[in-house]
């Protein structure tokens, strides 16, 4: 197996496209040796599902489509990335307001901190923006 690896998908902006992105990012790091049934994998369900939500219903229309980028560094790190053509960056909420929705950077956030990694935003050239999670990746070579 290569010591890089990558995959990607884009998906329509269209809620049923959440459940479809974490499949696939599912389906991806078992692939790439994460054994399916661990809190890991759990954790990478839970982080693609909260940033393709994200990118569907806080883009108001105005990206169509979105991209989740998986990107393997063995023995390293896995990169998480939801890509969408939306400008506005992810907002964090004041603990004080409260509300139904709107807790996902949060969630995502303390699980990331909880794994040990970290949580980044680029813009894209076409004015919108990826935002990353990196997580250490603890799965051994296999030869």
């Amino acid at each position: 197996m290569a010591d890089h690896q990558e995959a990607s998908v884009t998906l329509p902006s269209d809620p049923a496209s959440v459940s479809a992105a974490r499949r696939y990012a599912t389906h991806v790091v078992s692939e790439w040796g994460l054994p399916d049934e661990t809190d890991v994998v759990d954790t990478v369900r839970l982080i693609v599902s909260e940033l393709a939500t994200n990118a569907v219903q806080h883009t108001f229309g105005q990206s169509p489509t979105f991209t989740v980028d998986l990107r393997l560094e063995r023995d390293e790190e896995l990169r998480i990335g939801v890509t969408d053509s939306h400008p506005r960056w992810p907002q964090r909420l004041p603990a004080a307001v409260r509300q139904d929705n709107g807790r996902g950077m949060v969630i995502i956030r303390s699980l990331t901190a909880e794994c040990g990694g970290h949580l980044s935003v680029t813009p894209t050239a076409d004015g919108g923006k990826t935002v990353w999670i990196a997580l250490p990746w603890t799965v051994p070579v296999q030869s």
